[in-house]
This record gives structure tokens, sequence and C-alpha cells, in this order.
């Protein structure tokens, strides 16, 4: 079987090829390359690429249609008219909302507020806006938070900081948030490639359990071996140099604070549904494997 797929130079993608290498020939895709003739022997297409939320917000606007709009468009187009029989592409659930005030269920109306979680929606239009001819299947996945073997997001920013033996300065904010490992999507997308039975649709993924950040940060040295200190910081004052995080460029700003605070539960039913089976990793089993890489 072959499979093209786009965006292997990111984070999923060097967890994906080596999980589906064994058996498939991977092709990678160029962004400026001749997608039709790239993908006319292909049986599955994977969209990967991908431009990150910057929470450092200087990133150019026009840059997060270009690459999560814009391209995914031009390569759903030339699956459509291809003998390629699946197509899968990586959304967020950040298309669906910022903040989440109740679980994100699939049903749940779509309205983001950052040009991230608009740009993968408009992709996400585009493709629904499409008739599907027969025979082919089509994949709209929303992961939340995305951890695993080089991940270099937040999760390894605190990791460092407990790692230095810094105290723990946010532990009176109390949280439960969805978390997603990078093998439990690699999983996903090998069922979705090699069954027939799934229907064409948007699934929410996450692994099953939601944490507390603190017990993330307990987790954390547990994997280090090492006693975690925290320090209750009242919120209002951890508040205030957030903001002048914004402007002075600190580690800690605004949109990170509530990343590592918020509320943020994400609902996997309907992908479980669909597989008739359990996701591979656990949410615990799964940060604790992560972690372990942040040591070489």
């Amino acid at each position: 079987m072959n499979i093209v797929i786009s965006g292997t130079s990111g984070f999923l993608g060097s967890n994906l090829i080596p999980y589906l290498a064994q058996s498939v020939s991977i092709i990678r895709l160029e962004r400026n390359g001749d997608f039709v003739n790239m993908i006319a022997n292909a049986q599955v297409v994977i969209n990967l690429a991908g431009l990150a939320h910057d929470t450092e917000n200087v990133t150019d606007v026009g840059a997060y249609y270009q690459v999560n709009t814009e391209y995914s468009n031009r390569l759903f187009d030339a699956f459509l008219t291809s003998d390629a029989e699946v197509f899968i592409t990586i959304s967020s659930v950040k298309a669906v909302a910022d903040v989440a005030h109740e679980i994100l269920t699939e049903e749940y109306s779509p309205n983001p507020q950052t040009h991230y979680g608009k740009s993968k929606l408009m992709a996400e239009y585009y493709i629904k806006s499409k008739q599907i001819p027969p025979g082919k299947r089509v994949y709209i996945l929303r992961p939340c938070m995305i951890h695993g073997p080089g991940n270099k997001g937040n999760l390894n920013l605190v990791y460092q900081v407990i790692k230095r033996g810094f105290p723990w300065p946010l532990a009176v904010f109390s949280n439960k948030r969805s978390y997603c490992s990078v093998e439990n999507i690699c999983f996903v997308m090998k069922e979705l490639i090699e069954r027939k039975d799934i229907k064409s649709g948007t699934y929410h993924i996450a692994d099953d359990d939601a944490l507390d950040t603190n017990q993330v940060i307990q987790l954390i040295g547990e994997s280090l071996n090492q006693k975690v200190y925290s320090i209750p910081i009242p919120k209002r004052f951890i508040t205030f140099i957030a903001r002048l995080g914004d402007f002075l460029n600190l580690p800690l700003n605004s949109e990170r604070l509530n990343k590592l605070t918020e509320n943020y539960l994400v609902s996997n039913q309907k992908l479980k549904n669909a597989l008739g089976k359990e996701l591979p990793i656990q949410a615990r089993e799964g940060l604790l494997a992560t972690l372990a890489s942040f040591k070489s």
C-alpha cells in the first residue's frame, strides 16, 4: 500500500512514519509539488501539514490561512480526482472552541476566536462542502493537546522548570484538561486506513482520562525521581506577572497561563464507538512515556 503524507518533518509525522512504515510504502509530499502527480499511485493521503498556534503571537496572520486552509484545500482537490480511497486530515479541537465551558463533542457548534482555529475550521468547511465520490472515505481528526517523543510545547517547558529544581508556582490553580498521546493518534489513523467499516466524518481524539495540571506536575517529579515543591502564589499576582509577560516576552504570558490552568475537556466517545475498541494508551501511561523521552 502506498501512503502519501504531507508534513512528515513535524512532530506528528516523525512519530507516525515509523509507526506505519513496517507495513506500507511512505511517500513524502513536497509542499510546492504537483499534488495530482504525486498522489497518482497512492491508496491513502494523510495531511499532517499545519502551522501550529503561536503562543507568542509573532506569526504572520496570513500564514495560518496559507498553510492550514489553502494548502489543505489544494491537497483535498487532488485527492478527489485521484484513485486514492482514504483521506485523513489533522484539524484541532481549537477549530471548535478556544475555551471549553463544557465537554467538547462533535456536536458542539464551532466558534474559534484565533486565526489558528479559524484557519483550521475553514479547511474543515471546504472538505465538507464537497461531494465525496463513491468508494472514498474522508476523515477529519480533531486532537486535543498532543504529547509524545519530540514534543516541544508547554509540557516540555514545564518539565525543564521542574527539572532545574524550581518550585511550581501555579499550585493554587485547579483544573481538568484532556490530553492526547501521539501513539493513540497513530493507532487511530492505522485503524482508519485498514478498516472500511468506519464511516467518514469528524472525530475528536483524546485520551480517556483528564488530568489536573498539578497531577501532571507530580508525574514530572515521578519521572525525574525528585520531589516537587509547590508555592501557593495568589492568582491575582500570577495573572499580573503573566500580563507583564505579554509585553516583556517572558516565559509566562497570559496565553500560556491559560493553557496551563484552564479547564478543557474533550470527549472521545464518538471515536471509540466507531472503532469498537479502546485506545491503547491511557493518559497517565502516555504522559510518563513522553516525560521519559525528555531525558534524552
